[in-house]
């Protein structure tokens, strides 16, 4: 018997402008993110999919196809095995338009009924659904930074992330709305993992970084991919695990795309930078925080990079990077002066990180004997920030101790412990 020709998928083919190469190509990247393996498809694969030689192809190269395609394989005229395949008319006379007819209408009927019982036909996604999810996101990125660290900031952005993969299953879309999809998945997942990190609720930051981390190879996103593994390098160096830290933020480092984009290499440099300042390696410090204002300089402005990324990181972060780096070397004037650096740059939205800022300047102040100084600029740190993020109360509870213990019986002291009882009752 006669092979009948996959005219559907020659249809789709043509219609988004694939072929048999391009095709192949395509699908060989979605193997290699969904199962970590190159594909072994070339052009001659897809002429036998075209010519029906190939009626059902194997579970990775089928769900493959599907990724790229947005429909299920029996939408592109593929048959199950164990199913009949369409046998040829017996009149040789039929018009090659009835056939495909035929063929196109039953193959729609199957799509309809695995996509959606009860509905014509599945949706079209497409970039707009996906510019509709960033618009929300860059929301959520700008509470983040008044607010940080907050279960609520968490939880949005995870119920964000949850509606770009059902996106994923609510229609059909080419590769380049289903990769975004799960681009903007990733980057969700990941601005939950932050705020977990960031409210010091480590174990489940480390849930949203698996699942943020596997949406990210499947979007094969370079930028998304760096910024979690950036952020697990964060979040192992505030767990005091430097070793880990290392080597989470050396796979953010080792991405072409830092070779390309000095702005990439300079965030990348300067967290390294704060993980050698946790780990006490001084010259390293400093070599790399050097490196990392190098790389700053060299950037153009100009060029096009996402909105997470210019969102925050500028000389004020770098400076607030450092700043850390060297509290935790033990380094205190040069931690304050990369404090006043940072607050004299800060972009007035970014209220999170004015708070811990000028918490750590206070630390550096107090370090230095300067009880005085230092518990005034405690006191500028504003109340909800006091009370309600995390990593500032706990900073600030510190200072308190410290103070205490520099200054006892003091009427510094007494002034403090006035200070926060009026934030208790004030928020």
């Amino acid at each position: 018997m006669d092979a009948i020709r996959n005219t559907v998928l020659e249809a789709w083919m043509t219609e988004h402008g694939y072929s048999s190469n391009s095709l192949a190509d395509a699908v060989n990247r979605a193997v290699e993110q969904l199962t970590g393996h190159v594909g072994g498809l070339d052009g001659s694969s897809v002429r036998t999919w075209k010519a029906g030689r190939v009626t059902w192809p194997k579970s990775a190269t089928r769900r493959a196809l599907e990724v790229v395609t947005g429909l299920p394989a029996v939408a592109l005229g593929f048959v199950p095995r164990g199913r009949p395949s369409p046998t040829p008319a017996p009149s040789q006379q039929e018009e090659p338009d009835m056939k495909r007819r035929t063929l196109v209408g039953g193959i729609a009927a199957a799509a309809a009924l695995a996509a959606a019982p009860g509905t014509a036909s599945p949706r079209r996604i497409g970039m707009s659904d996906v510019n509709r999810l960033n618009k929300r996101f860059a929301e959520i990125i700008a509470s983040d930074h008044r607010h940080g660290g907050q279960p609520g900031i968490e939880e949005r952005a995870a119920a964000l992330a949850d509606e770009a993969l059902n996106l994923q299953n609510a229609g059909s879309a080419t590769q380049r709305v289903r990769s975004s999809l799960y681009a903007s998945g990733a980057a969700f997942r990941s601005s939950a993992m932050w705020a977990a990190i960031d409210g010091r609720r480590y174990d489940i930051a480390k849930a949203h970084m698996r699942e943020a981390q596997a949406l990210a190879e499947m979007s094969g996103d370079q930028a998304i991919k760096f910024r979690i593994w950036s952020h697990a390098g964060a979040m192992y160096r505030h767990m005091g695990r430097p070793t880990d830290a290392y080597a989470a933020n050396d796979v953010a480092r080792n991405l072409h795309l830092t070779r390309r984009d000095p702005l990439f290499a300079s965030l990348g440099l300067a967290r390294q930078g704060a993980i050698h300042g946790t780990a006490q390696n001084r010259t390293d410090t400093r070599r790399a925080f050097e490196q990392a204002q190098d790389a700053m300089l060299r950037a153009d402005p100009a060029d096009h990079r996402p909105v997470w990324l210019l969102a925050f990181y500028d000389q004020a972060e770098l400076d607030s990077l450092a700043l850390s780096a060297y509290m935790a070397l033990g380094d205190y004037p040069t931690a304050e002066y990369h404090a006043h650096r940072c607050l004299s740059s800060l972009r007035p939205h970014m209220v999170r990180s004015r708070a811990i800022t000028t918490t750590r300047l206070a630390h550096a102040l107090l370090a230095q004997g300067s009880a005085e100084t230092a518990t005034a600029t405690a006191m500028k740190v504003p109340a909800d920030a006091a009370t309600r993020h995390a990593r500032v109360s706990r900073m600030l509870q510190e200072f308190g101790a410290a103070l205490r213990a520099t200054a006892p019986r003091s009427t510094t002291v007494q002034t403090w412990t006035e200070h926060t009882t009026t934030w208790r009752t004030a928020v």
